[in-house]
């Protein structure tokens, strides 16, 4: 089946809205044919007519007329009283000329917002498991998707951004939608039985302060600096494009002159006799900070060798390496051949046939990363030679590697102007003007992003919950998720940045109307963005269900309690396990660790008695700490009578790894 991108539905949705040619009444693109509005409440309706013109709305439901009068600038605001869940309904709203929303549903409104883990389609660069027949079987026509546009803004907008207003949700709309968004709405819809909104207001690799409103942030020591910088930015009427690519310019020609491995923009290591003794081996396709390159921003090449058959000779050549975050230039024996940037970008090269010879050759991949993770990190299927016959080698596997160049070592990249990773302006752009629309709530998933300033997110991530409630005046239940397992895992215990982020999110239920999706077991150690995103969104929905909509149901695994020093051993009590623990594996308890005086962990021995367990280790006589699954991707089994997984935790407050980072 040919699916539909989300945003070229022109056949099954309005553009801006449904209004007769000579329309006066402008509406904000929330609201357009086919949207939900939230039941029970007084919803705000707003929009332009001319100034100081009488507008009128008449809703459908209960044929009731509301009527307000524009501004000096023609603005205007209207409350209207919702029913319970039901619909379609039809919405007009008139100055002397009428403008009518149709296929209007009434039912419960839900944000959901984050990074790329949030952000990941059904399909598009997602290809969540099975994503085939779950795009063929999404025929809910009373969930109703709205996407917001990717941009920023250096103050609060008025308008929210999107190219099309709300769809049905149907195979020919969900390939592109958020797959954590959809699976919690399609979960709340069949056990609630209510029409569905779901706004997904998301971008890949973002930075939570970005989310956050300058309001907000003046109020958070670490983050006056870069507000006053944006606020400046915002006043100034200077071409911040003009400047920004000079600088980058002026940057990426630092970055030449820096790299070890280039000699006057030629690179020193992409001939088939450069002697690479002293590289390192990585199996690839991967992140490299699975590989041993933790927390690497910079330059890295590969190697790697190939035999050539007689009868590829002269013949054109394709070269796949399927996606490279972020940016790569690469070399077929010391010519180059392509060059990408962009992170979610396919890589495929043409090999001229006149360089093409049999025997030995060595394709060479200088890999640049700015932020976050780095490598040739594609299915292993993607990384071939071939011939235009269909004749394939296969390069996944083992290559030679070498860093050349760590970006702490020179000047900071400059900001981009429009990048989204500086303070406030997600919020600005695509949260903000959101407001007031009447929601029920808000899902979130982010972290990855924050993972480097852990403890700092421990204030940033419920300030920002809080400012979003603020903003809306309304204390609406936020549920997020917590980190999933990635890259490698480490044969003793250690301390890392990715468990740190995940306390400060397990630190964030203790802000009310708030709840937490584990998933230290469904990650993927190869991939940062796990596949399996069915589970996560019903876990969410789980939360939801219970807290929001009062469902008798258990919607938690096992959180930490307390803990009791008993001799030598170490009694750990949990919440949401009244009805006792489990291994997800029928093995014995895995993931936890105990420590002395001397702060270090060895791994323990652990015994379920009812809700609680006892943790012991030979090596530690006198033990003071407790850490469960305290790891980047930790081995552990923990779970309750529910199937749900215990969240990692400490019982220790240890300085770590990201204390006082900023």
């Amino acid at each position: 089946m040919k699916h539909l991108n989300f945003f070229t539905i022109i056949a099954v949705t309005s553009c801006f809205i449904s209004t007769e040619v000579n329309a006066k009444i402008k509406l904000p693109s929330i609201f357009t044919d086919n949207m939900v509005l939230q039941q029970q409440t007084e919803a705000p309706i707003w929009g332009e007519a001319k100034a100081l013109k009488q507008v009128k709305l008449i809703t459908s439901w209960d044929k009731k007329e509301y009527t307000t009068k524009a501004d000096e600038s023609g603005k205007w605001k209207i409350a209207v009283q919702t029913p319970s869940f039901g619909g379609p309904y039809e919405i007009s709203i008139s100055d002397g000329a009428t403008t009518k929303l149709k296929n209007v549903m009434i039912g419960e409104v839900w944000i959901c917002s984050g990074q790329s883990n949030m952000e990941m389609p059904l399909a598009g660069w997602g290809k969540i498991e099975n994503y085939k027949e779950e795009i063929a079987n999404a025929n809910y026509p009373d969930i109703r998707l709205f996407q917001v546009k990717k941009t920023t803004a250096l103050s609060p907008s008025e308008e929210v951004i999107a190219d099309y207003g709300w769809v049905e949700c149907s195979p020919n709309s969900i390939a592109e939608f958020s797959s954590v968004g959809y699976f919690f709405a399609r979960d709340i819809h069949l056990n609630q039985n209510v029409p569905i909104g779901v706004i997904n207001s998301s971008w890949g690799g973002t930075i939570a302060e970005a989310w956050t409103s300058g309001e907000m942030l003046y109020c958070l020591p670490d983050f006056i600096d870069p507000m006053i910088r944006i606020d400046s930015q915002a006043k100034l009427n200077v071409n911040h494009k003009d400047k920004y690519y000079t600088d980058l310019k002026a940057w990426n020609q630092l970055v030449l002159d820096s790299d070890r491995a280039m000699y006057r923009g030629k690179p020193l290591c992409a001939s088939l006799d450069y002697d690479d003794n002293g590289w390192k081996n990585m199996s690839l396709p991967n992140y490299w900070e699975s590989q041993g390159l933790d927390d690497f921003d910079g330059i890295v090449w590969f190697r790697k060798t190939v035999d050539i058959p007689q009868n590829w000779e002269n013949k054109e050549l394709n070269l796949h390496l399927g996606m490279i975050d972020d940016n790569d230039i690469t070399y077929f024996n010391n010519t180059e051949i392509g060059k990408t940037d962009g992170y979610n970008v396919d890589r495929i090269y043409k090999i001229p046939a006149d360089i093409v010879k049999s025997g030995k050759a060595v394709v060479t991949v200088r890999v640049e990363d700015t932020m976050g993770d780095g490598g040739i990190y594609d299915q292993k299927t993607k990384l071939k030679l071939s011939d235009n016959d269909g004749n394939i080698i296969d390069l996944d596997g083992k290559w030679l590697y070498s860093s050349s160049l760590s970006f702490k070592d020179i000047a900071p990249a400059p900001q981009n102007y429009e990048s989204p990773n500086r303070t406030s302006v997600l919020y600005n752009a695509m949260i903000s003007p959101l407001i007031p629309f009447s929601i029920k709530g808000a899902i979130w998933y982010q972290g990855e992003s924050n993972a480097s300033r852990a403890y700092q997110y421990r204030e940033l991530f419920p300030q920002m919950i809080r400012d979003w409630r603020n903003q809306w005046d309304n204390n609406f239940p936020f549920y997020f998720v917590q980190l999933a397992n990635f890259r490698h895992t480490h044969s003793e215990p250690g301390n890392s940045d990715w468990a740190e982020l995940r306390e400060a999110q397990f630190k964030t239920l203790s802000l009310e109307n708030t709840g937490m999706a584990v998933t230290i077991d469904i990650g993927d150690a190869d991939d940062i963005h796990p596949k399996n995103k069915q589970e996560v969104g019903r876990r969410l929905a789980l939360i939801a269900r219970a807290n929001t909509y009062n469902e008798e149901i258990n919607y938690s695994g096992p959180i930490y309690d307390s803990y009791k020093i008993e001799n030598q051993s170490i009694r750990i009590k949990f919440k949401y396990a009244s009805n006792g623990l489990k291994t997800s594996d029928g093995n014995p308890v895995t993931g936890f660790a105990v420590a002395g005086p001397d702060h270090k962990f060895y791994w323990a021995n652990a015994v379920i008695e009812g809700d609680e367990i006892i943790v012991s280790s030979e090596n530690v006589k006198n033990p003071i700490a407790v850490r469960y699954a305290w790891a980047t991707n930790p081995v552990c089994n923990l779970i309750n009578e529910d199937n749900l997984p215990a969240s990692p935790f400490r019982t220790d407050d240890w300085p770590g790894l990201t204390f006082n980072k900023k």
